[in-house]
Formats: C-alpha cells, sequence, structure tokens
C-alpha cells in the first residue's frame, strides 16, 4: 500500500462514516505539477476524539490542535480537524485553535499552492484561495496579507524562499516585500527548524538561487550576522560549481568558502547542527588549499585520501577553482594518484604498537609519539612493509636520538 492509496482509504472509511474528507496540502500542489508527493494529509470536519474511534491505531501527537496521525498497513498519515488558528504571541505557536469549515481552513495556511483540496473520490480539486491560478502562474504568494501570515508564523520566510527554489518559482512583489520586512525575525525561530528550512534549499540544485535569494531578502544576513556581500557572491559562485547531489554539511561549506573556518563555525551555531556535521564542516574548511599541493608525499596523499569527508573535500575544492577561475590542474593530477593506489590499503594498522616500541627500548614519553608517527610515515611511504624491518628501522632511529635506556 502507499502513502497515497493509504490516504484514499481513510477518507473512505470517514465519508462512510458521514465526514467530509479530502487531502491537502502540499500533496495536492504536488499533484497538479505532476510531481511525486512525498506526504499525503487528509483534512476533515470529524473532531479528533471521532477519527480515533474510527481507527483501531492512532497517535495523538496533535490532537490539542486538531491533529491525529492514523496508522494503516505501515503506513502513517496525517489527519487534521479543519480548523482556524489566532493568537501567534511566540511567531511559531497558535493560542487558539477552533475547529471551522474547508474554506476557513484553507484561508489560516500559508502560500496559495498549498491551499488546495483535492477530492480523490470525485478526482476534483476545490480551491477557495486562486491556488491553481499562482500554480499556473508559477507563483509563491501568501493567503491574505503576507506581513500578517509571516507574523503568524515566521518559518514561513524561509518556507517561501524554499519553496522558489524547489519549484522553480518566483514569490509575489509583495510577499516577497514583507519578507524583507520581517527577515529580522527569522531567528526567533528555533534553529532546528531554521537549519531543516535552509538544508532543503541548500541540497537542491539550484540551490544559488535559493541563496540569492536569501541575501536578497535579508534573510541570510539576519541568520549569519557579518557574512558579508562579498563572501556571499563568493559562496553563489561557488555554489553553482557543485555537483547537483550535495549534502548539507558540503553546502554549508560552500556558503563560508570565503570565511575563515572559526567564523563559519560560529555563525553555524544557531543552526544546532550535530556534532558529526559540525566535524565534517570544520573538516572541509580546515583543509582548503591542501589538495592544491603537488609535492604532497605519498604517506600525506593515503592519510589525506583515507579521511571519511576526502571527497567532500575534493569536490569543496574544485568548485572553489572554478568559481575563482583557477587552474583544477592540480585536483586532476592528484585523483591519478589515488586511481594508482587501487586495491592498496590506504590507512593500514602500524606494524609496530607502542608495546613494541617500548620493548625495543624506546622510553614512554612525546618522543615515544614521534618516533611512532615517523616510523608510521616509513610504512605509508613503502619503506617498510614487514615487522622485522621496522623493527632494525626503530632500532637505528633510536641509537640516533640517543632514547634507548641505559
Amino acid at each position: 500500500m502507499t502513502n497515497r492509496q493509504a490516504a484514499i482509504r481513510i477518507i473512505k472509511r470517514l465519508r462512510q462514516n458521514g465526514f467530509e474528507a479530502l487531502l491537502a496540502g502540499g500533496c495536492v500542489r504536488d499533484m497538479r505539477l505532476g510531481r511525486a508527493a512525498s506526504d499525503y494529509d487528509v483534512a476533515t470536519n470529524a473532531r479528533p476524539e471521532e477519527v480515533i474511534k474510527l481507527f483501531k491505531r492512532t497517535l495523538k501527537v496533535g490532537a490539542k490542535f486538531g491533529v491525529v496521525i492514523v496508522l494503516i498497513e505501515g503506513k502513517q498519515v496525517e489527519v487534521a480537524t479543519f480548523r482556524t488558528e489566532t493568537g501567534y504571541a511566540d511567531g511559531r505557536h497558535p493560542t487558539e485553535v477552533k475547529f471551522a469549515s474547508a474554506a476557513e481552513d484553507a484561508s489560516r495556511r500559508d502560500f496559495t499552492i498549498n491551499g488546495m483540496f483535492y477530492d480523490p473520490l470525485e478526482e476534483k480539486v476545490i480551491d477557495y484561495i486562486n491556488g491553481q491560478a499562482d500554480l499556473k502562474s508559477k507563483l509563491i504568494r501568501t493567503i491574505g496579507q503576507p506581513s500578517e501570515r509571516f507574523e503568524e508564523d515566521y518559518l514561513r520566510m524561509l518556507r517561501a524562499v524554499r519553496f522558489s527554489t524547489q519549484l522553480n518559482f518566483a514569490i509575489e512583489a509583495q510577499t516577497f516585500s514583507a519578507i524583507c520586512k520581517n527577515a529580522k525575525n527569522i531567528t526567533k525561530i528555533s534553529g532546528e527548524r531554521i537549519a531543516m528550512e535552509l538544508e532543503a534549499i541548500l541540497v537542491n540544485p539550484d540551490r544559488s538561487e535559493g541563496v540569492t535569494l536569501l541575501a536578497k531578502c535579508g534573510l541570510a544576513e539576519a541568520i549569519f550576522p557579518g557574512l558579508s556581500a562579498k563572501q556571499i557572491k563568493s559562496a553563489i559562485s561557488t555554489l553553482e560549481q557543485l555537483q547537483q547531489k550535495s549534502d548539507f554539511a558540503l553546502t554549508l561549506a560552500c556558503l563560508f568558502s570565503g570565511c575563515s573556518t572559526e567564523f563559519a563555525l560560529e555563525k553555524c551555531k544557531i543552526l544546532k547542527l550535530s556534532r558529526s556535521q559540525t566535524k565534517h564542516i570544520k573538516f572541509l574548511l580546515g583543509s582548503r588549499d591542501k589538495l592544491l599541493n603537488s609535492k604532497m608525499s605519498l604517506a600525506e596523499l593515503k592519510l589525506t585520501a583515507s579521511e571519511p569527508y576526502f571527497w567532500d573535500l575534493y569536490e569543496l575544492q574544485r568548485a572553489i577553482q572554478k568559481a575563482r577561475r583557477k587552474s583544477i590542474g592540480p585536483l586532476v593530477s592528484l585523483r591519478k594518484r589515488i586511481k594508482a593506489l587501487k586495491g592498496v590499503e590506504l590507512r593500514p594498522k602500524p606494524l609496530l604498537t607502542g608495546h613494541d616500541l617500548i620493548g625495543l627500548g624506546a622510553t614512554p614519553g612525546p618522543a615515544l609519539g614521534q618516533l611512532a608517527e615517523e616510523m608510521y610515515i616509513a610504512q605509508l611511504e613503502g619503506n617498510l612493509q614487514t615487522k622485522p624491518k621496522a623493527k632494525k628501522w626503530v632500532q637505528k632511529w633510536l641509537q640516533k636520538h640517543r632514547m634507548i635506556e641505559k
């Protein structure tokens, strides 16, 4: 069973019990555009408690706001009661929810293209807010007064940019003007939610257009204060050179490609990124230009190429070079060297352990670490391939540095 089939089964059950029920929101938009919808949501005049009675398995995650999740054959479908919302004191959550009609429910939604309903049984669109006209015109327009819609939920400003980026739609003039006016308020929204919308913009192949919009409306400056116009221009040029499929950490590194690593990490704190994402970005920005070293030793090449984010670093550097109209020759040469290492273990276990080194006469301390490092480099360079050779090498090193205990 697909998500769409699950939603239609729920609609049929609600209709059989005398309720009104329709597909709602983004799935209707996507169906009209011929795009695959990720979720199929149901809107109904049935109250949450009535929905819960009709279906065996439900989750009451948002029942006080009129939302129930219905579980059916492994699928989860959001079923929401038609409602109006008022009193957005925090710029995000309504303080009062009232159950209402389908037309009233449509009027509370964010953009006209997201405010349509669809009757899958009669196969017709129910459009109270001219959503079909804006779909045809390829416009992102708020339902009602733009400033009012954004003051209810400032995240909608980022959503407008996301939809514009994903659908290649223009943002209607009054809607865009209201975003510019309210951009400074985006930080009233949680960093996690900002990050979710920003990620959707940046991982899209048209990410450079999305960042251009973020800069024009002031959202980029509001989210990342201190990011200069010159740095944003550099970021857009770099993002344009990325391969279509790029992850969030790589695209964020491109966004800050004209900044210091410390500045980027400080500015990204607002996004509440995971430790792994932060580490990823730190590696990419901290390793810029490293791959341009044509004299990189074999040992350093192996260590660098074995890093988990190596190919993202390669892609970042390639994008930076092309954006700055500089040669990618060093990268091409490096790639050939890596290709020649096919089948070679890039980061093998050291031939000798720390205990082995001490057993050969080395004394614990900083010099032991230096010895271990130099021995491993010799191993990576191919100069040491067996334990006996490694032991002889260590003994010579110890004699040279006088580390043997007397």
